[in-house]
Order: C-alpha cells, then sequence, then structure tokens
C-alpha cells in the first residue's frame, strides 16, 4: 500500500483542500504517514499570502533534495495557492519537483501522480491567469471539487470546513488571493446543503462556512437568488448540526439580514470576524478596500445594536505603503475604540503579482514595521484580558474538541493517554476554553464554570447538577 506525506500551510481554505487530496488518493488505495522518509509520495499544500509561507516551503523542498536522489521513484508536489502564484518557478527552484498543481485542479492529483510513476515527466496544472482568457473560461478553470471527505484530516471527528464560496473579486492592493484563487463563485445551495447533511450524518455537531468573503454569498439559478442569510436558515434545519461558525467577513456585505439570521438563529456562533486591516482612511483607499472608516464604525455599531453580546474580531496590516505614525495611531484608535475579541496582525509584506508591488512602494523600514506590530499586539492583548474578566464567575457552554496542547504533548511524550485529562473547547462566541474532564466529555457540549481568564484563554472547572444557584452567562 503506497503512503502519503502531507503538510498544509496557510488558512482554513487549505485545510479543508488537503482533505480532500487525501480523499482522493485514499480512494487509490494510499495511507497516510507522519513520516516524510516513509511516503512514497510527499505533498506540501502551500499559501503565497505572505513571503515567509512561501520561503519555508521551498526550505522544507530542499531538504527533500538527498531523499529524491537516493529514491527517484518519490514523488514529490507544490499544490495549492504557492503552486498557481510561483508555477514553473517551482521546477526553476526544485528541479526534483515532479507536480504543481493550482487550487483549481486539485482533483488531478492522482492522476498526476500516475502520469509521473509511468514516466511521463514534470507535471504542470494550474488555472488561467485573470486576463487569460474570457470570463467564463477563467472562471470554469478554477472551479474547486469538495465531493469527496476524509474525516480523519479534520480538525476534530466533530467538527468540519465547508466551502461555500472560491475566489475574489475585491483585489485589495496587498492581496495575491484574486490571482491565485481566481473569479469569486458561490456554490449551488443544493451542492451545500447536501454536503452539511452527509458531514451530520457522519456524527459532525459544527461547521464552519469558508468564502473570501463568505458573506458576499450570492447564488442565482434562473428567478431565484439565494443570499447569505438564505442559506444560514436552510443549514439551521439540519438535524445533529449544533454550531454553524463562518469566516471571514467583508464590512460593506455585512447586512441586516445576514446580523439577523446570526441573532435569531440558536445554532448561528455569536462570533463575527470582520478585518478592518487599517483605521486610516488614507491608508484603506491605498489598499483599495472599498469603505471608509466610518463606513466600518457604522457597520460595527449596527452589529452590536443587532447582537449585543456578539464577539468581533479583526485584522490588521501596519507599514503598509505610505502609511504614517498619525495613521498607525488612527489604528490605535479604531482598536481602542471597538475593543475586538482579537485581532490578527501583520507587517505589510509585498507580493508579487499584487497592485501594491506594481504600484505602490514598500517604503516603511522593517523596524517600524516590527515597532508597530508590537505596539498594536501588546493594545489589542491588554484589551482582551479585559474582556474576558468579564467572564470570572459565570458559566459557559463549551463544545469539548479534546486535550489542551499542553496535555496532548504531555501524552505523547509519556506515550500514556488517561481518562482524565485538560480539555480545551470553545464557547459559542469562540473564546478558548480549558478545563480538566474526562475524555468521554469529547464532542459533547458542556457546561463550564470559569475561575480565572488572561488575553487567550478562559480557565473552569465543569458545572455539575448539584452546583448551586444559575449563573448569568455571556456566551
Amino acid at each position: 500500500m503506497p503512503k502519503l506525506y502531507i503538510e498544509t500551510v496557510g488558512c482554513q481554505m487549505n485545510v479543508l483542500d488537503s482533505e480532500l487530496v487525501v480523499a482522493a488518493l485514499r480512494k487509490e488505495g494510499y495511507e497516510l504517514t507522519r513520516v516524510v522518509a516513509d511516503a512514497d509520495t510527499v505533498l506540501f499544500n502551500t499559501c503565497s499570502v505572505r513571503e515567509h509561507a512561501e520561503e519555508k516551503i521551498y526550505s522544507a523542498l530542499g531538504r527533500l533534495k538527498n531523499a529524491k536522489q537516493a529514491n527517484p521513484d518519490k514523488v514529490i508536489g507544490v499544490i495549492g495557492c504557492m503552486a498557481q502564484n510561483h508555477q514553473r518557478t517551482v521546477f526553476e527552484r526544485a528541479p526534483y519537483v515532479d507536480l504543481v498543481v493550482g487550487p483549481g485542479q486539485l482533483h488531478q492529483v492522482p492522476e498526476l501522480i500516475r502520469k509521473v510513476q509511468q514516466g511521463a515527466g514534470q507535471q504542470l496544472e494550474v488555472s488561467l491567469g485573470r486576463k487569460d482568457g474570457s470570463k467564463q473560461d477563467i472562471t470554469r478553470s478554477h472551479e474547486s471539487f469538495d465531493p469527496l471527505r476524509d474525516p480523519t484530516m479534520r480538525p476534530t471527528p466533530f467538527q468540519a470546513y465547508v466551502r461555500i464560496q472560491i475566489g475574489c473579486d475585491k483585489f485589495c492592493t496587498y492581496c495575491i488571493v484574486p490571482s491565485v484563487r481566481g473569479p469569486e463563485q458561490s456554490r449551488s445551495p443544493e451542492h451545500i446543503l447536501a454536503e452539511a447533511r452527509q458531514l451530520a450524518s457522519e456524527g459532525c455537531k459544527e461547521i464552519t462556512l469558508l468564502g473570501q468573503t463568505v458573506n458576499s454569498y450570492k447564488y442565482k439559478e434562473g428567478e431565484r437568488t439565494t443570499r447569505f442569510s438564505d442559506l444560514l436558515y436552510s443549514l439551521h434545519e439540519i438535524d445533529g448540526l449544533t454550531r454553524i461558525k463562518f469566516v471571514t467577513n467583508y464590512p460593506k456585505d455585512m447586512t441586516d439580514d445576514v446580523l439577523a439570521a446570526v441573532r435569531d438563529l440558536p445554532k448561528c456562533s455569536k462570533y463575527l470576524h470582520v478585518p478592518a486591516q487599517s483605521g486610516s482612511d488614507a491608508q484603506l483607499k491605498a489598499m483599495r478596500r472599498g469603505y471608509t472608516v466610518a463606513e466600518y464604525r457604522e457597520m460595527l455599531a449596527r452589529t452590536y445594536e443587532w447582537i449585543p453580546k456578539v464577539a468581533v474580531t479583526s485584522d490588521f496590516i501596519v507599514g503598509f505603503s505610505g502609511e504614517t505614525d498619525e495613521d498607525f495611531q488612527m489604528s490605535m484608535d479604531l482598536v481602542r475604540e471597538a475593543r475586538f475579541k482579537n485581532s490578527f496582525i501583520f507587517k505589510y509584506s509585498e507580493r508579487p503579482g499584487t497592485k501594491g508591488a506594481q504600484l505602490l512602494p514598500d517604503d516603511v523600514p522593517d523596524e517600524v514595521k516590527r515597532e508597530r506590530n508590537n505596539e498594536m499586539l501588546a493594545l489589542q492583548n491588554e484589551i482582551s484580558e479585559a474582556d474576558n474578566q468579564r467572564f470570572l464567575g459565570d458559566r459557559v457552554q463549551v463544545l469539548v474538541e479534546g486535550p489542551s496542547k499542553t496535555a496532548a504533548k504531555k501524552e505523547a511524550e509519556l506515550g500514556v493517554e488517561h481518562p482524565v485529562v485538560q480539555l480545551t473547547g470553545r464557547t459559542m462566541c469562540d473564546r478558548i476554553v480549558v478545563f480538566e474532564g474526562n475524555r468521554r466529555q469529547i464532542g459533547e457540549t458542556i457546561d463550564i464554570g470559569i475561575y480565572d481568564a488572561n488575553a487567550h484563554t478562559l480557565f473552569g472547572t465543569v458545572v455539575t447538577q448539584h452546583v448551586g444557584p444559575e449563573l448569568v452567562s455571556l456566551t
């Protein structure tokens, strides 16, 4: 039986893509291995959003050069966004790579591996560029596939990603995604619902809907148009599912019907990831984000009005082209005002192939980027910790995901699993909770009383039936 090693970097889309590729290769008789040296086929599912992610893959490929020389039959492949972005450059930098496959061609991976094994030489399969054909041809070349699932590749057996949209048409100047993932396309609601029902029948309790701008989802068929909110209501009716999450949201598409669905549907997580990227209008214009800071603030105020206890998270880029000290302080002001549950903060990394790289100078020194990144991170951590203190003494409902990272590492070192172990899970507003529990609780939704908190984690104990008075939940 041939063995497959697959390594995934990047976003949730890539995690889902890897699950689908593994499912397809399992049908061909492959089994997974965690040891590269044991693998007959080695695949790297890649990210092209930041340079560091790309260089990490080239370093990993470099470590395989001797293994390929010792065993020429070992198949080495680069798949995903970096494959679409770099294409033949991968072969030039690592001539021993056998296949380069973009996100839209992942369904071809089993056949391409066979071609390599049969002596057909290096295989390159990527989508058309955004200017390399008609809109219909370009769109078709980026079509994704989602028919096969592999439960062993999921975050947990009872949590799964469901892609409802691929590609992006926003064309932010810093972002490579429209080039590597293609035009924005929404999947048929019938296909999405069928996939969600299948997952529920397999014991999946939580699904996370994925899209580059997930709340922009819209599917037209004849006279009928399905909006994102319509999709949420339909998914909510599926028996077995207990939680529905979705990422990532675009600020201008956070419409009232979406907010109403999140408020009114008990299964919808009260958590919204809505990247701001900057608190400066000048920076937002240079980024081509399509909204002003005032419009973002209005969206945020409306969100809290519709869903008072919602948890909102954001993304920020520091050190983008032309960012002044004043621009940065405007972003800091937005963080202070919005009091996000968390913010993912990135130093600007110029990406070849983007409008930013073509038209805008990368003129903020690395040292300044680093200082701004650390300053904003410190502020956000301060806010996150203060926000989490509100939960002290409260009871929250937690979907138990499994042993905590600390417990899993300790068990791996000892080679022993204990029935009582430190577990981790998330609340309905996506806060991480750590507590002592029993392995039988994994996959269940249980009540946890919170006794401590830091910026990123709540700490608690399992609430049993004989616990005293009811506690007010902030989840």
